[in-house]
């Protein structure tokens, strides 16, 4: 059964720093391509970063603003993906969820990752974080 389970949010004043955690298993984490997503109360789903845990090469959506805030990276040995977060804002509040798809590839090489949601396959419950103002 594949399972994503985030975990690492909180309550944070502004411009703090938290790092949240996506725990995978039930299928080949280095086949995988797995990415952040957030949605605030009464706003779309929007995706933050993605990773191919194959070859760690990553992609941070152009929407999010002052992106160089977010640094994703993955642990293979664990099974994890790690998403962190600095000089948090207000409007970073939102519950941040992770997903994963299989990577797609051109032979033997991974294309890039997309945030796209139609990509993901499979996807993990979220962590709420709240940033105080």
């Amino acid at each position: 059964e594949v399972q994503l389970q985030a975990s690492g949010g909180g309550l944070v004043q502004a411009g703090g720093s938290l790092r949240l955690s996506c725990a995978a298993s039930g299928f080949t984490f280095d086949d995988y391509a797995i990415g952040w997503f957030r949605q605030a109360p009464g706003k779309e789903r929007e995706g933050i970063s993605c990773i191919n845990t194959g070859n760690g090469k990553t992609y941070y959506a152009d929407s999010v603003e002052d992106r160089g805030r977010f640094t994703i990276s993955s642990d293979n040995a664990k099974n994890t993906v790690y998403l962190q977060m600095n000089s948090l804002k207000f409007d970073d509040t939102a519950v941040y969820s992770c997903a994963a798809y299989r990577s797609l590839k051109v032979g033997a090489v991974a294309l890039r990752c997309d945030t796209a949601s139609p990509f993901y396959d499979y996807w993990g419950q979220g962590t709420q974080v709240t940033v105080s103002s």
